[in-house]
């Protein structure tokens, strides 16, 4: 064979391995539309269950944006638990939730902001950068985020308290999503952000009655499109969930059509383990995730809080008695665990000293 043979059967070699590359990377991208600014293969398919994971992305790899994953997002005011209840559903092994990122809440925003403006929504329209377009591009900007800051898992979830008030952006962007809304005694909230001074924009947190009149306009808000959007939204009482445990996380793997998984009752046992949950230092929740769920932090703010503020509770925020608040009673009471629940836990206790006396 003579070197210009070789050199046309090496050509012709590469050729196919090229050709072998490109029908690769064009079938992986779901079939969608090939115009897509984020075409590379990430988000296969649109089946989602406990066997599918996501692929390990490379840094650089760029993220196809899909409006059919169907993401988790938890929020409610800060100090609801909601990092509590993303630390649980992370120690499920299907899902994954990760720290606040900050920056979903800001971006959906400022969407909503340009979009409330007529001279901006104008001028937008005239340069050809659509609802549509900006939506898209919100949308990869988030599905970029969520995926890449965390491992991979069967459902992708997002914590970020405020990202409830655009349930219905969201929505239109990704829409099959589902929302969990964190809501807490606005008492005890405000408890919380006075006594361990959290800073939260738009918040006066320096003062009871303030913050507490700020979290029943915040409240308000969310709980209102959670009512309108109950399909995909599900309200969880704080207190609820630290009481009793069980039955509330049950109902809420129900919701989210994920199999029910004992660990989720012992969150802490998964912290900083592959495929566990992962904590921030700077998220100031971090330190009452660490331990089991328990019913420490429920009655705190009776002691702390001025009298003049809890006399007044109930005209200072209007949306504790709609949440099933009674402030008007001095006497406040949370419930207790179900008699099923005290049961079961007396079995257990009752096997391991069966276990212990053999």
């Amino acid at each position: 064979m003579t070197r210009g043979d070789r050199y046309k059967v090496l050509c012709l070699i590469l050729g196919v391995v090229v050709l072998v590359y490109v029908i690769r990377d064009a079938t992986n991208t779901g079939g969608g539309d090939r115009d897509m600014f984020f075409s590379r293969r990430v988000l296969r398919g649109q089946s989602f269950d406990s066997t599918d994971h996501l692929e390990v992305k490379k840094p650089n790899e760029l993220i196809r944006m899909d409006k059919n994953v169907p993401i988790i997002w938890i929020g409610g005011v800060p100090r609801s638990g909601t990092t509590l209840s993303r630390a649980i559903l992370d120690a499920h092994p299907d899902i994954r939730c990760g720290e606040e990122t900050r920056v979903i809440p800001r971006m959906l925003f400022m969407h909503s902001k340009m979009q409330m403006s007529q001279i901006e929504k104008a001028r937008l329209d005239e340069a050809k950068v659509t609802e549509d377009v900006l939506e898209y591009a919100l949308g990869s900007y988030i599905l970029s985020i969520i995926v890449k800051h965390g491992e991979p898992a069967a459902r992708l979830c997002n914590k970020d308290p405020f990202t409830l008030k655009s349930m219905d952006l969201i929505m239109k962007i990704f829409p099959q999503s589902k929302f969990i809304l964190m809501i807490r005694d606005g008492r005890a909230v405000a408890h919380s952000i006075v006594t361990r001074k959290i800073t939260i924009s738009g918040f006066d947190t320096k003062t009871y009655s303030g913050a507490l009149r700020d979290w029943n306009r915040a409240i308000q808000v969310m709980y209102r499109k959670c009512l309108k959007m109950s399909h995909v939204c599900m309200p969880l009482w704080y207190e609820q969930l630290v009481i009793d445990p069980e039955p509330q996380m049950r109902k809420v793997l129900k919701f989210l059509d994920i199999p029910w998984n004992d660990i989720v009752l012992h969150h802490e046992q998964t912290i900083g383990k592959e495929g566990g949950i992962s904590l921030s230092k700077r998220e100031r929740s971090t330190d009452q995730v660490n331990k089991p769920v328990n019913t420490d932090a429920l009655y705190k703010w009776i002691e702390l809080m001025p009298k003049s503020v809890k006399d007044n509770a109930g005209s200072i925020a209007p949306m504790l008695k709609d949440l099933g608040y009674d402030p008007d009673n001095p006497i406040v009471n949370y419930g207790t665990k179900s008699d099923d629940a005290v049961a079961k836990e007396v079995a257990v206790l009752q096997t391991l000293t069966d276990d212990q006396d053999s």
